[in-house]
């Protein structure tokens, strides 16, 4: 039983030996390692001083085995022969040597700490730690005791770090969807027929005039007025077409008997073909009593006689880089018919009747796409239906006109030409003189601001007479008209027009001047409210060719 004890002891002895030769050690703190290394340098000094001999035979120098523990734990020396303690010789490594040694600080166990002082250690780390992350990361590198927590790889986005917010708003119900405003509400719609869209409007309404049929002394009556419009649009992706149509209806419901139709209708065609060509056609129709502004006035008769023109054109134009060409030809035709004589019967005016074939060549070169400078050549002959007329006179004509001019297009500003020149029209009959002048033609449309039109027409036209002794006449028109969008279903335009007749044979001149203003006032796309004020004035140097008349016209207006 003795020797079992004694064996077990010698065992655990070896095995406390071995594990202290092999490194092995229990939970090591920074101040007992200090500690340590400082008690066994002066045991060393301790050991070389007390005069302890090597073995005579192997000339070893055994170190000296001096076991520490504090608090339980077990230090190893691990020193070696000559006094070089290799990674722990305190005067090559420490780099406090000679300093005085720090002062150990007691280690914390559960015996001696309470869980307030846990608490606030653990808190004077975490503080410590705080103030590492906060400065630069290479400085803090440099300490040899603790470990710098990595930062995270996204800890410096700030796109990564915001809160997601909803890319997208919410979708809201159709009934909530903003329509856009129409530029004019109060427009029509029109009619679709086909590739063609038509916009018809009638208007009825009553009219008063202190002149009914327009003459030199006529009387005033109360009539009531229709005019039919008709306008048509082709909507065609390549070509272009046009009809306008107005015909109007006097009847007398007191006052001068009056009853007479008026009205016109005109279209016109654009065929773009190949290589910069395009070809032109254009027809029109008008009809109309001769009133005391015409160049013709014949006496003593009950109603004046309808004058009818026909009209038709032919052109081809091309565009070639900033060159402009153009060639159009023309035909006019007039007739006249007959008068009913206040004493009874029937005057013919076959004698009137005539036919104007022109040719008209242009060229222009483009400055500008806003302007382009023109010149035209007009060669024509004018045919009466009759060589002689009732005096023996021949009257059949050849036509001569040179023109220069502008073409504007100012896009929404201004568009139109306006050109002037010479006209002359030399009758056969050496006995009559030549009917010549100034030629001005304008047709411009200028809009100064939005909702606002200003448009200015002048024409020059060469007319024939069959007063004995007297060519004809050339009359100069020109007229001025403004139309503003008040509301936007209310529209107002005053416009002012100024003639000038010069005759050619004879001494004087007519001066005609017409004045006009109106209100429109829709109450809706289809129906609206129209009234009118009218004033025409014919001032002659011939004898019983004076003449005015003031007019108010009231109705409604209904169209589609």
């Amino acid at each position: 039983m003795f020797a079992l004890t004694a064996a077990i002891v010698l065992l655990a002895g070896a095995g406390a030996n071995a594990q202290q030769s092999g490194g092995l050690r229990g939970q090591i703190v920074e101040e007992d390692t200090n500690r340590s290394l400082l008690s066994r340098s002066g045991s060393q000094n301790e050991g070389q001083n007390s005069g302890d001999e090597p073995d005579q035979e192997t000339g070893f120098q055994p170190p000296d085995f001096q076991p520490e523990s504090i608090d339980g734990d077990v230090a190893d020396t691990g020193g070696r022969a000559g006094g070089d303690d290799g990674i722990f010789d305190l005067d090559r490594n420490n780099p406090f040597a000679g300093d005085p040694p720090p002062r150990a600080r007691r280690r914390l166990s559960a015996d001696d700490n309470t869980r307030d002082q846990v608490q606030s250690t653990r808190q004077a780390i975490e503080a410590e730690q705080a103030d590492l992350l906060s400065d630069d990361v290479e400085s803090e590198l440099d300490l040899t005791t603790g470990t710098v927590p990595a930062r995270r790889i996204d800890d410096l986005d700030d796109d990564a770090n915001r809160a997601a917010r909803p890319t997208s708003e919410r979708t809201l119900a159709l009934e909530g969807f903003e329509r856009d405003q129409e530029e004019d509400p109060y427009a029509a719609l029109g009619i679709r027929t086909g590739t063609f869209i038509l916009f018809p409007e009638l208007e009825q309404g009553l009219t008063w005039s202190s002149n009914a049929d327009n003459s030199a002394g006529g009387g005033e009556a109360l009539l009531s007025e229709t005019t039919l419009r008709l306008n048509a649009q082709s909507d065609w992706s390549r070509h272009s077409a046009r009809i306008e149509a107005v015909g109007t209806f006097r009847q007398t419901l007191s006052g001068a008997d009056v009853s007479e139709p008026s009205g016109g209708i005109n279209g016109d065609l654009r065929l773009d073909l190949i290589n910069g060509f395009a070809a032109t056609a254009a027809v029109g129709y008008r009809v109309s009593p001769e009133t005391a502004a015409s160049a013709v006035v014949v006496p003593g008769t009950v109603s004046q006689p309808l004058a009818h023109q026909l009209t038709g054109s032919l052109g081809l134009v091309r565009d070639q880089g900033k060159y402009r060409l153009a060639a159009t030809g023309r035909v006019e035709r007039l007739i006249y018919g007959d008068a009913d004589l206040a004493g009874g019967g029937v005057l013919s005016q076959r004698e009137r009747n005539s036919t104007l074939a022109a040719f008209t060549l242009r060229t222009g070169y483009e400055i500008s796409p806003a302007i382009v400078p023109f010149v035209e050549a007009e060669i024509g002959r004018r045919f009466y239906d009759q060589r002689f007329d009732s005096a023996g006179f021949r009257r059949s004509a050849d036509r001569y006109a040179i023109r220069a001019g502008l073409e504007l297009d100012i896009g929404e500003k201004l568009t139109g030409e306006i050109a002037a020149g010479w006209v002359s029209e030399r009758p056969d009959d050496g006995r009559l003189t030549a009917i010549e002048g100034v030629s001005a033609v304008a047709a411009l449309a200028w809009s100064p601001m939005r909702g606002t039109t200003v448009n200015l027409d002048a024409t020059t036209t060469v007319e024939a007479t069959v007063v004995p002794g007297i060519s004809g006449s050339v009359l100069y028109e020109a007229n001025l008209g403004i139309e503003r969008q008040i509301k936007a279903n209310l529209t107002g335009n005053v416009s002012a027009g100024l003639g000038l007749r010069e005759f050619s044979g004879l001494q004087g001149q007519d001066t005609i001047f017409d004045i006009e203003a109106g209100l429109s006032w829709w109450l809706n796309r289809n129906f609206g409210v129209t009234g009118r004020v009218t004033y025409e004035v014919v001032d002659s140097d011939i004898a019983g060719r004076d003449a005015d008349a003031a007019g108010i016209f009231l109705g409604i207006r209904l169209r589609r």
